[in-house]
């Protein structure tokens, strides 16, 4: 089964791996026993995998759709939405208001009313709009919404409102040059990643008579070493406490990769407007091996937030924030750190493209692009 955008989903009872040939796989993680094939999930590739619930997953693809799915009846779809242009590449999840969210390379981050689906489908709307948009993601409590894009940049949409069409009609933020961020006052500035934008419903032409709700941030994150070249960041990730945003980026000339931790600094006494407080912080990072150029590579925290597990070539890191695997608030560095590499496992014969970690048992599994998965646990 051949995985280049691969995504492994652990659920409490199954382990989903959404493949490159159109099907969907779904395994026993205690066990390793295979127990379904979806031959024809989609008509093309299958990007990624949420759970709903304990029975109910959604899967989309680069067919457009997005389809629902009940572990108790695989036989058929439950249902098919269409409403992206492109090919869908994330799934997100609202437990509080029941919307599905989706986003793809049309630039469109779509909401579905899953209280309302049928089988023709559910009602949806667009809730956002960027281009060169890669992921999106939910913070844990949905709080917030942060977007990478394959310029460099970092939106973030604070105290998230779903329910709340955004209207932003003007692009030249995302083709600002990137501008490093004033020092002045403190040496956190230059460690916080970039340059900053904020628009809300009182500066914004295209948000008057909106809620405060949704202000925009707009970030160029610094990556070590790269001051003065773009990058691409392709894979997004959130601490499962939603106290961080994990990041794999590329150079532009695709010859370097990093993995970067982002603090989220919430609560911090207001900069002077010459010299705006960035949302995030840049604490740890490493620099990732140059292989399988071109192709993406989904890291991930463990359920604890203590490990990161990162595709490394032909296998995986696994990586701390010191080397006593402690909380990340416990060992909040002074000045950017590397992360310390715990374990390294070579298992594959081919590039690992994928990883993570299961919620209930201690337990991950990774996929590589020749389409083999491992699953791996401890000897105690």
């Amino acid at each position: 089964h051949m995985l280049y955008t691969c995504i492994l989903l652990f659920s409490r009872s199954v382990l989903t791996v959404a493949c490159e040939q159109t099907e969907v796989l779904l395994f026993d993680p205690v066990s390793s026993r295979h127990i379904k094939t979806l031959v024809e999930a989609h008509e093309d590739c299958v990007n990624n995998i949420r759970f709903l619930d304990n029975r109910l997953f959604a899967t989309c693809s680069d067919d457009t759709t997005i389809a629902l799915w009940d572990l108790r009846k695989l036989n058929s779809k439950v249902c098919s939405l269409h409403g992206h242009a492109s090919w869908v590449k994330n799934i997100e999840y609202d437990t509080h208001t029941r919307l599905l969210v989706t986003s793809g390379f049309d630039g469109n981050v779509i909401t579905w009313d899953t209280n309302r689906f049928t089988e023709e489908g559910c009602p949806h709307k667009k809730f956002f709009h960027t281009r060169y948009l890669m992921r999106m993601r939910l913070t844990p409590d949905c709080s917030k919404m942060l977007i990478s894009t394959s310029s460099g940049y970092l939106l973030i949409l604070h105290d998230l409102d779903l329910t709340q069409s955004l209207e932003v009609g003007s692009y030249r933020i995302l083709r600002a040059r990137r501008a490093p961020l004033s020092t002045e006052g403190s040496s956190a500035g230059s460690r916080s990643g970039g340059s900053r934008h904020t628009i809300d419903s009182k500066t914004h032409p295209h948000r008057e008579g909106l809620s405060p709700r949704n202000s925009l941030e707009v970030l160029t994150p610094e990556i070590p070493g790269e001051r003065d070249r773009g990058n691409c960041i392709t894979s997004l990730q959130l601490h499962p406490k939603g106290w961080a945003t994990l990041l794999r980026c590329s150079s532009n000339m695709d010859d370097q990769e990093w993995t970067c931790v982002y603090e989220f600094q919430e609560g911090a006494p207001p900069r002077p407007p010459v010299s705006p407080r960035c949302s995030l912080r840049l604490t740890h990072y490493i620099e990732e091996a140059n292989v399988g150029r071109g192709y993406i590579k989904e890291l991930c925290f463990s359920p604890d937030g203590r490990l990161i597990c990162s595709p490394y070539g032909y296998g995986v890191r696994l990586l701390a924030f010191d080397e006593h695997c402690a909380e990340l608030v416990d060992c909040m560095p002074v000045r950017t750190a590397l992360l310390r590499e715990i374990r390294s496992i070579y298992s594959h014969s081919d590039v690992v493209l994928t990883s993570k970690f299961s919620p209930t048992h201690c337990q991950f599994a990774t996929g590589c692009l020749s389409g083999r998965v491992a699953l791996y646990q401890p000897h105690f």
